[in-house]
Formats: structure tokens, sequence, C-alpha cells
């Protein structure tokens, strides 16, 4: 290989013999390439690289066709480079050393491994899960096993007081609609591992909390809250423009968590000023007009918040490598950027934004089924526990209340 040709002469202009030199230049020369390829900055490209090569050199001769182990790479990076900073080209190195087929993986010795994997396989292939489903069905299954079951007691002989043990913790930190969520991953565990001979009896009949639609009204904020958020938010830096992009959409036009981060470059039509959402409920395409104020607050984040990229996502995460942002992320913004704004926004979340939209519209006198139609509703039903909110017109309807005339009759006042 000819290092010559890397990016090692981009990353260090002024220094790059020093690293073309050097007796590990080619594994150097392989993970700068690898890691402007994966959509790392110039800087933090650098950084690593730069950290990585006094790894290597202190670890003696490499040779370019080494591979490395897990555990390898513990002892390399331990003191004296225990920093922050050391453990992050850690992390980067071994995604490239696992990219390029030279990561050792240990076998995981964990006991319950294979009952897991057997369990993955059956929510893939029998039930056709989605992945992200599958994923919170192994998260509950692991954190039941843990809980459950200790290190010197059998599987087999799991009782059915364990399970409640697990059940009342479980109930301790979770709301009713989340406990309900667990109890039924729990019990499909359950009924495969009995099934599959895994456990004696039969344990996956379990209590479930009961919960009721509509039992508690959307917590939408006051508008005049929601404007207050906003002009909270210091765009000087690229994350703040970004955040701010992100809740503006949020707040005006209602949009979900999991719209905001679908949303591509190519969903912004410039020319007719409209905004392209698919909504991931009712899998339809919602076009929405995009205000002047909306299309110069887009074009300021483009301008001046989202990094240099060729991927398609219209919000990119902050932090290098650059990639798309997932809708967990959005929610962490908007708890940061509640909390650094010093406002009562105590017990809402991002999606107290979107219900704040459809209060909003409401009180403006815009009809039920447009506010469903923009909130991509199934039914009307789901629209209608706004009506709840409506105080002002809930007193209108009232009935007066009678009240006693000196004669003792009854009177409307």
């Amino acid at each position: 290989m000819n290092v010559e040709t890397t990016m090692l002469t981009a990353l260090f202009p002024k220094c790059h013999r020093r690293y073309l030199e050097s007796p590990v230049a080619d594994w150097l020369a392989d993970f700068a390439d690898w890691l402007v390829f994966a959509g790392y900055a110039h800087d933090p490209a650098h950084d690593h690289v730069r950290r990585l090569k006094q790894v290597l050199e202190a670890r003696g001769s490499v040779t370019p066709d080494a591979v490395f182990s897990v555990a390898e790479l513990a002892t390399m990076f331990a003191s004296p480079h225990q920093q922050p900073q050391f453990c992050g080209t850690r992390r980067a190195f071994e995604r490239f050393l696992a990219a390029n087929g030279r990561l050792v993986v240990e076998p995981d010795c964990n006991r319950f491994t294979p009952v897991l994997d057997a369990y993955r396989r059956y929510l893939r292939e029998t039930r056709g899960l989605a992945v992200s489903t599958i994923s919170q069905h192994l998260t509950s299954a692991t954190a039941f096993l843990a809980h459950a079951v200790p290190a010197d007691a059998s599987f087999q002989d799991l009782s059915v007081h364990a399970v409640q043990q697990f059940v009342i913790a479980a109930g301790q930190r979770l709301k009713r609609q989340s406990l309900q969520h667990t109890i039924a991953q729990l019990r499909a565990f359950l009924r495969f591992c009995h099934d599959r001979g895994e456990l004696r009896e039969r344990l996956d009949i379990i209590d479930t909390p009961r919960t009721y639609r509509d039992e508690l009204p959307p917590r939408a904020l006051a508008w005049s809250l929601v404007l207050k958020l906003l002009r909270s938010i210091d765009r000087s830096d690229p994350l703040g423009c970004r955040d701010h992009a992100m809740l503006y959409l949020m707040a005006y036009y209602g949009l979900r968590p999991s719209e905001i981060v679908t949303l591509t470059l190519a969903s912004i039509g410039w020319a007719n000023k409209t905004l392209h959402v698919e909504q991931c409920k009712t899998h339809s395409l919602l076009v929405l007009p995009l205000s002047d104020q909306a299309l110069r607050l887009l074009k300021r984040y483009l301008r001046s918040g989202r990094p240099g990229s060729a991927l398609p996502q219209l919000f990119l995460r902050g932090r290098t490598p650059a990639g798309p942002i997932k809708h967990t992320a959005l929610c962490d913004v908007y708890e940061k950027r509640a909390r650094l704004s010093g406002l009562p926004l105590q017990g809402s979340s991002s999606y107290s934004l979107r219900h704040a939209f459809a209060m909003h519209l409401l009180e403006r006198g815009v009809g039920i089924k447009a506010i469903g139609d923009l909130l991509g509703h199934h039914t009307l039903e789901s629209t209608c526990v706004y009506l709840r909110l409506q105080t002002e017109a809930l007193r209108e309807v009232g009935l007066p209340l009678p009240s006693l005339a000196g004669d003792g009759t009854r009177r409307l006042s």
C-alpha cells in the first residue's frame, strides 16, 4: 500500500512525514481513510489518528495483518491512556477493526445466551417482529433473568414468587402503561421457555394493571410558553440552530419526533414552499405549506447549523461521525432545552409541543377533522380528546345552576 495516497497528508499537512515514516504507518493510513469514510469531521479524525499512533507505537511491533481482541484493546488503552479522549479513540478503533474483520470476538460466557439467542430467532422468524420490537422483548427478558435467577440457581427451578417479585420491583419504577408492555413481553418470554422445555411449570399467567383509554388528557403547553421556549434557544452555535429548527417544526406543524428525524433535504419544496412529511402511523404523505418564517429558519439552519455531509437526512447528530439523529435523541433535546430555559416545564415532554399545536389550532377555530388530518390520526376519536382541554368552550355549554328564591321556589340564576 502506498501511504502517500492516504488521508494522512490531509489530516497532518505540517507533520505528515512523522506519520508516514512511523512503523505503524499502514495502520494509521487505513484508520484515517476509514474515519473520513465513516463521516468523522477533520478535527476528530486528526485527534483519533494522533492518539492511535501513540498507543500502537507504545505497543511495539504490529504486523499489517494483525488482529486484536477486545481484551487486548483494553490493555493497550489502559494507563497511562485512561483519559476520556483515549476511550473515544478506543471505541472508534474497535469499530474500525470490526468493519475490516480484524476484531476477535470472545465467546459470550453468559449462561442465558443460548436461550436468548433462540428467543431472538423465534421473534424474528416465527413471529416476524420488527427489529426494534425484538430489542424491547430481549431487554425485558434480560432484565428479568438478571433479577429473578441468582447465579447459584437453576433456570428450571424458577418459581411464581420470583416472577411476582420482579413484577413488584418493575411496578415501583414504571407507570401502569409501561408496566403493561413489560408484563406482556415477560408473558411471551416465559411461554416460549415453557414450550421449549426450559421451565418445568407454566409461569406466564400474570395479572396486568388496568389502563383506560383517554383516562388522562394530553399534556399541552400554553402557546405563550411554547414561544418563550423557542426564544430561549441560543442559535449562535450550530447545535442551537439545529435544536431550534426541530422544536419549531414540532410546535408549528405538530410533527412527531419520528417524523422529524425522517425528513430529508428533498422533503423541502423550495419553489412551491411546501414540506413533504411521511406520517409514520397512517403511512401517508402529508404536504404542508411552509411560511416565510419557516423557510428563513430552515435556510439559516442549512447554512449555519447543518454539518457538511452527503447524507440525505435533514437533521444530523452534532457529534462525529455525522449521521441521522434518532427520535429518542430529539426527546433528549427537548429536555435539555426545557431545562436551560428556566421555564416551568416540569413534567412536559417533546410531545407537549405537538399537543400545544393542536390546542392552538382548536382555540383559533380550526375544525376537529382538519386538526386530525394534520396530526395524522386514524379516527376523530383520537383528536376529540383535545376538546377536554378546551375549558372555555365547556363553560359555555354548562347549564345555569338553580337557586332558591325567598319563597322557597327554585329559580335559574
